[in-house]
């Protein structure tokens, strides 16, 4: 208890001088540690779970890592994933058009294309230390399946690799100690009785999420958005991680997600992208969500088809030499599947 009491005071950007109940947003520093409060405290309760951001951030390196561990053999760790660029000579699509397509879609959608309580995710962060005697970034990528039943009941999969590399060795955090275990390794399996989803989520098995974009908003900020609420666009894209990580859309609640994101601030097209389990997607970024310090970008790539949510990715804009991190660096990459 006392590692995450400290990790929870170095998440508080707050100086001491300014007054005891004084809130200000999260820096990049404070942003880091609270993700590894988080990620502590859920791998302690949930076995070896995710670290992903909206509640966790992680990093990824362009380069290929290689370490020395203990038990890592004589094949180098996967390769980390390099950030995303547009293709040359592609038209950006603005927010607006897509949303007409989702919309069509959501229009065209039958009583049976509703959403499926539970998630595929294939995410890749970056876990790092500070310090003179830091270990180098490290990045963990991770599969997880979780399906939610009508009466409650469920399952959580979670598998160690990395698509990007097939066959090959992929890095673990086992309780902060890093290790390789063989692709597709099972590093958490378990299922969950009738009414689990209740006391997970706190919510009815059976009820689902607006497919008004306003209304939708509103249920993100309450549901995911903590304290400091979807106030602005970078809050939002974290929101929706989350809500991603509980439900699988369907074109409804898809149609909803690309008209509340074409309503929100400060999302610029980027163009088209092939994300990194080869899907075309058109990305559309906004600077956060670090606060003041402004030192990261978020890219959410979304398919240009009916606007389904591909992948959402977070990258340095700044080095950060503390953390052995350079600008073009990222930071949180999930991909989802259906």
């Amino acid at each position: 208890m006392s590692d995450e009491l400290d990790l929870l005071r170095a998440a508080n950007p707050v100086p001491a001088d300014e007054g005891r109940w004084r809130d200000g947003p999260l820096d990049a520093d404070a942003e880091r540690a609270l993700n590894r409060l988080l990620h502590r405290t859920r791998t302690r309760r949930a076995g070896r779970r995710l670290m992903l951001r909206a509640e966790a951030a992680v990093l990824a390196l362009f380069a290929v890592l290689a370490f020395t561990l203990s038990d890592a053999g004589s094949s180098p760790a996967a390769a980390a994933p390099a950030a995303l660029v547009p293709h040359a000579g592609t038209a950006p699509l603005p927010l607006g058009e897509l949303a007409l397509r989702a919309g069509a879609r959501a229009r065209a959608a039958g009583p049976a294309d509703g959403p499926r309580r539970g998630s595929h995710l294939q995410s890749w962060y970056l876990s790092m230390q500070s310090g003179p005697d830091a270990a180098p970034p490290v990045t963990v990528p991770e599969e997880r399946i979780t399906r939610w039943n009508t009466d409650g009941s469920g399952s959580e999969l979670i598998v160690a690799t990395d698509p990007q590399h097939p066959g090959r060795p992929v890095i673990h955090d086992d309780h902060g100690r890093w290790r390789t275990v063989s692709d597709g390794e099972v590093l958490h399996r378990k299922n969950y009785p009738a009414g689990s989803a209740a006391q997970r989520y706190g919510l009815a098995a059976d009820a689902q999420p607006p497919t008004d974009p306003v209304a939708l908003r509103a249920h993100l900020a309450s549901r995911y958005g903590g304290a400091g609420g979807v106030g602005t666009t970078p809050q939002l894209l974290l929101a929706l991680s989350s809500f991603r990580q509980e439900w699988t859309p369907g074109p409804r609640e898809t149609a909803a997600i690309v008209r509340m994101l074409a309503d929100a601030d400060g999302l610029r097209p980027a163009g088209t992208v092939t994300d990194r389990l080869g899907r075309r997607g058109q990305a559309y970024a906004c600077d956060g969500p670090d606060g003041g310090s402004r030192a990261t970008r978020q890219l959410v790539i979304l398919d240009p088809r009916d606007g389904q949510l591909l992948g959402l990715e977070i990258t340095f804009t700044k080095d950060r030499p503390d953390f052995r991190v350079r600008a073009g660096e990222v930071m949180t990459y999930e991909a989802w599947l259906p």
